[in-house]
């Protein structure tokens, strides 16, 4: 039996390198997902490959800001399927001068950016997604975030603060949810390689340096305890897991997909 067999699944940011990696990995185990995002074409070349894999897949144009929308397409999805099992938020706020830069040379402008943004869409699908889920009491929300929301990190500027909202965020909804039959947990991941955001970040450290891009991404590496970095396919895995009834004791957590670079204490 599959994972996520008869299961509906809303992923917000499913275009992207890692929503489109969850939406793939939850629908090869069995889930209907209903892909969103602001970019009809990043959403299509996702529900081909779903498509052509035999998935169950829908997609629509939702901006993860916008109230109006994120609502009325959490009540197609009920009308459509009777309900919402999962729901994933996966965008990501890509804006020049919020990420490495040092906080005391931002504006205010820069760092509040990505707090408002982060922490808003996030509010707006897990409310969305909870008010309905309430209703069945069951359901899992899953949310996202890197690193920096728990560790040090030189120029995450406003990203990090809105990462540390977003585990505070999950934590507040799996203790108000849990004795309504509703789960809340995050996945916190490590650099991706595979990703757009940190490829280019490893070209940009190393026009700065006068390494190669490979020789940035050895050094990450060698800083964990597993020599190696996540891939998308790691944590497509464990996405799937966390969505599934075999991690039914597990809310109010983070998962660390740190490589072991950041221990749990």
């Amino acid at each position: 039996m599959m994972l996520l067999e008869k299961k509906n699944a809303i992923i917000y940011g499913a275009g992207g390198a890692v929503g489109g990696a969850i939406a793939r990995a939850f629908a090869r185990e069995g889930a209907r997902v209903f892909l969103t995002g602001r970019t009809r074409a990043s959403l299509d070349a996702v529900a081909e490959q779903i498509a052509a894999e035999g998935g169950e897949v829908e997609t629509a144009q939702v901006d993860a800001l916008d109230e109006q929308a994120i609502e009325t397409h959490a009540d197609a999805v009920v009308r459509a399927t009777g309900g919402i099992d999962i729901s994933v938020n996966a965008i990501r706020v890509a804006a020049p001068g919020i990420y490495g830069i040092p906080i005391v040379e931002l504006s205010p402008e820069r760092f509040s950016l990505p707090v408002t943004a982060y922490l808003n869409s996030h509010f707006l699908t897990t409310r969305a997604a909870a008010r309905r889920m309430i209703k069945t009491r069951s359901g899992v929300i899953i949310t996202i975030t890197g690193m920096p929301a728990r560790a040090a990190t030189p120029g995450a500027g406003g990203v990090a603060v809105a990462w540390a909202g977003i585990e505070a965020l999950t934590r507040g909804l799996a203790v108000e949810l849990g004795p309504l039959g509703v789960r809340a947990v995050c996945l916190r991941s490590n650099s991706i390689p595979e990703t757009t955001v940190i490829r280019e970040g490893y070209n940009a450290r190393a026009r700065a340096t006068g390494q190669t891009p490979e020789q940035i991404q050895a050094a990450a590496e060698a800083t964990t305890p597993l020599k190696r970095l996540p891939t998308l396919a790691d944590m497509a895995n464990v996405a799937t897991f966390m969505a599934s009834d075999q991690a039914r004791a597990m809310t109010a957590t983070v998962a660390n997909l740190s490589g072991g670079l950041l221990p749990d204490s």
